[in-house]
């Protein structure tokens, strides 16, 4: 039988190496978290377009969830209120914070000074030596493959051995990682742990209408696209009558809240995300990383576990 990684982050445990990605907005909630937690894997909120209060909210559902299990909270670097976000979840008690879409010193700091583990995501060694350098307690390394806003052109599978090979904390690969047969072929990288987005938005647990969950059972190898988002950064996507008039050149913003710290105002991002979220794809952009097109099925959280860890064993003392 095969024996798992052993994840350990900080003094955090979980009994399998996954992190379930936090995926904006309002997309990955509290009852998603707190079901993967509850599995015994890291859940995660996304923090990103939640006000303070519902982002306690959300934490608290998850809590109530998760059975003591490991509950923590990604939110974009480039949202204006970055650092504010991630000093509401360290005053509810959160377990883990996590940062994409940009670089941030003043997150390990917060991290440090409140005694919480840090992961940026990185996709590159460079990035991943500063992190260190700065008391990240582990980091994420994303290829293209992942759904949402990337920061490179590289495969995962590419990017993971060159971080693992600059640094000695716990770098977990994400991207790319859909089913069992995904998740026994990045097992050969000596990975320290797994981030799983898309196939946990196709979830029962997950907070998105059906409607956009459909969206992911229809999609067919090939379908993801690269889009040009206002953060300034290339995104995944499946193709959306929304996205099309976006191309044409066809949507403006009417209305701007300075979500972002630099915007390129083509379209409102978290508008978007929100209207898909919903389920109004004629309005909205759904996010998707490029193996979307092997889900065939929504399955609850625990069907997604047995259907990656089955027949594996997670490590424990006695394989340390």
């Amino acid at each position: 039988m095969k024996i798992l990684p052993r994840l350990v982050i900080g003094s955090l445990q979980p009994r399998y190496p996954i992190i379930q990605g936090g995926m904006a907005v309002k997309v990955s909630t509290g009852r998603l978290a707190g079901s993967v937690a509850r599995e015994g894997g890291i859940g995660l909120i996304a923090g990103s377009g939640m006000t303070d209060e519902e982002l306690r909210t959300e934490i608290r559902v998850a809590r109530s969830i998760a059975d003591g299990g490991i509950v923590g909270v990604n939110t974009l670097v480039a949202a204006s209120r970055f650092i504010g976000v991630m000093k509401t979840a360290v005053d509810e008690g959160i377990d883990l914070l996590v940062a994409g879409a940009g670089f941030s010193r003043d997150l390990l700091a917060l991290g440090r000074s409140a005694g919480v583990p840090v992961v940026p995501i990185v996709s590159s060694a460079k990035l991943a030596i500063m992190a260190e350098s700065l008391g990240a307690s582990a980091v994420i390394v994303e290829g293209r493959e992942a759904g949402g806003h990337i920061g490179t052109t590289k495969s995962s599978r590419v990017l993971f051995p060159l971080v693992k090979e600059a640094v000695k904390i716990p770098v977990i690969i994400a991207g790319g990682i859909a089913d069992r047969a995904d998740l026994m072929e990045v097992l050969k990288f000596n990975i320290d742990g797994v981030q799983v987005g898309t196939r946990f938005a196709a979830s029962v647990e997950c907070n998105a209408a059906l409607a956009f969950k459909q969206r992911y059972l229809q999609a067919k190898e090939g379908d993801v696209i690269k889009i040009h988002s206002p953060v300034g950064l290339p995104g995944n996507a499946l193709m959306t009558p929304f996205y099309q008039r976006v191309s044409r050149g066809e949507v403006g913003v009417d209305h701007c809240d300075g979500c972002l710290k630099r915007c390129s105002h083509s379209f409102c991002i978290v508008e978007a995300l929100l209207q898909a979220k919903e389920g109004n794809l004629d309005k909205g952009l759904v996010f998707a990383g490029e193996h979307v097109y092997k889900i065939k099925e929504i399955l609850t959280v625990k069907e997604i576990f047995h259907l990656f860890f089955d027949g594996l064993e997670p490590r424990d003392e006695t394989h340390a």
